[in-house]
């Protein structure tokens, strides 16, 4: 049978530090962070939140991005204390049991197997407009083949894709909040000062109430995701401990004022109701301002976004089921290292799920892709209440028995955490309730509802010596 200790938090005094060569620096480690989480639900899933909140959107990504930002603080706490492959995975299997950690990792692994078909059709969808003569399908292979080697080769080749991906994305976001302030305050050449009068007019902050602002918190909660993977990055990171400490300080931050910054400025420049609003915020704005080929700027940016998130997500699921194999809960075969310290037969497996994910979007985006969509779309919810649980349990822990790691703290803690528990429980409640998004979480409550009783089932039968 499975051992005691896979019943209760397991204790810390153990070494956690993995044992692959240390590749990143805390400069990749933050804009590992930036980049992951700044991607195509801001610069385009932005707009329907807009269309349907008014400027009552800043309230909505304002709850949402605070939300994020305590669970990165959990994440965060857990992470530097005990840096170990798999993150967040990993710290539920140690809080909460075996079932817990297989649970975890294999969901959000699927998860971002499935939304790799999307980033690689999104990205080949723009380049074919571009180069019509070019089909799709052959732009899909060329970039998942191109990732997939720079993902094979190094984890140094990975970081510093991702770090100039992210300068690119970050370079963009600042731009925008320049010229966005300029127009606010009439600093623009032949161009009268705007001013707030957007927010005030067409019905005013909360053109559609409290309830338009629930709305469109649902629509835009999901927009950080990705930030998770940093913690996953730190265990391949020179320090874990003090990079992952200063690219989380850093981070969060950062994004909020991006996310915050960004949709102010869409909603103060133009009428919340306009069209092009609803279809493309940073486009509809820049071309407000005058710039020349706006649309085509913008699709160079969420290009570079797109690639980003499948360069990282690629990384990420690959680290993750590394990890699951190190743990006993994957074929051991996956636990093989390169080299250069990579797992290469993780990151192959991965990587052939998202192409027969491709396949799938390809052959049949209507039925069975879209019912894998359903399936996972709201995973990344049940890994942040996984990550508020596991934090509970393990600060209690490490406040017992090594007090000393805990350099990077929630801050209220438990009133925060169990306040983001409780929020958390009420936005999938919410997503329930609505009709659009119900098939989400009814297709993420069976595949986890299967998946949670794999788990179980594995932890009864008899095993050999648990994984570290």
């Amino acid at each position: 049978m499975s051992s005691p200790t896979k019943n209760r938090p397991e204790t810390v005094s153990r070494a956690l530090v993995p044992r692959r060569p240390a590749a990143l620096g805390t400069r990749h480690l933050t804009m590992i962070g930036l980049g992951g989480a700044i991607g195509a639900g801001l610069f385009v899933g932005s707009g329907a939140g807009i269309a349907i909140a008014g400027p009552g959107i800043l309230i909505s990504f304002l709850a949402a991005g605070l939300l994020a930002v305590l669970v990165m603080r959990m994440m965060g706490e857990m992470s530097v204390a005990l840096p170990v492959a798999g993150s967040f995975s990993a710290h539920a299997e140690r809080a909460l049991g075996s079932w817990a950690g297989f649970t975890v990792g294999w969901l959000y692994w699927a998860q971002i197997s499935v939304v790799l078909a999307i980033e690689a059709t999104g990205a080949a969808v723009i380049v074919h407009a571009w180069v019509p003569a070019v089909a799709t399908w052959v732009w899909v292979l060329l970039f998942m083949a191109g990732l997939t080697a720079a993902n094979l080769a190094s984890v140094r080749m990975f970081g510093e894709f991702e770090f100039w991906f992210a300068v690119l994305k970050v370079g963009s976001i600042i731009g925008f909040l320049v010229l966005g302030i300029l127009a606010v305050t009439g600093a623009l050449p032949g161009e009268a000062a705007i001013g707030l009068t957007n927010l005030t007019a067409h019905g005013g902050l909360l053109p559609n109430g409290w309830d338009g602002v629930l709305s469109g918190l649902l629509a835009v909660v999901f927009a950080f995701g990705g930030m998770e993977i940093v913690t996953l990055a730190a265990a391949e990171s020179e320090d874990p401990v003090r990079g992952l400490s200063s690219a989380m300080r850093s981070v969060v931050w950062r994004l909020l004022v991006f996310y915050i910054g960004s949709v102010v400025v869409v909603v103060l420049v133009l009428p919340w109701n306009d069209s092009k609003v609803g279809e493309s915020p940073f486009v509809a704005v820049l071309e407000h301002v005058g710039l020349p080929s706006a649309a085509q700027v913008m699709n160079v940016v969420l290009l570079a976004s797109l690639l980003s998130a499948l360069n990282a997500n690629l990384y990420a699921a690959s680290r993750m089921v590394y990890s699951l194999a190190e743990r006993g809960e994957a074929p051991k075969a996956l636990r093989k290292l390169s080299d250069a310290g990579v797992p290469q037969r993780a990151v192959l497996v991965s990587v052939a799920f998202g192409f027969l994910s491709v396949l799938l979007n390809f052959q049949w985006p209507d039925s069975v892709f879209l019912w894998m969509l359903n399936g996972v779309g709201a995973i990344a919810l049940v890994v942040w209440i996984a990550v508020a649980v596991s934090q509970l349990r393990l600060r209690v822990v490490l406040e017992r028995e090594a007090p000393e790691r805990l350099v990077f703290r929630m801050w209220g803690f438990p009133v925060l955490t169990i306040l983001a528990l409780v929020s958390m429980g009420a936005v999938l409640v919410l997503l329930a309730v609505k009709e659009s998004s119900r098939p989400q979480v009814v297709g993420t409550g069976v595949l986890t509802a299967a998946v949670l009783a794999v788990g179980l089932l594995r932890r009864r039968r008899p095993q050999g010596t648990s994984a570290a």
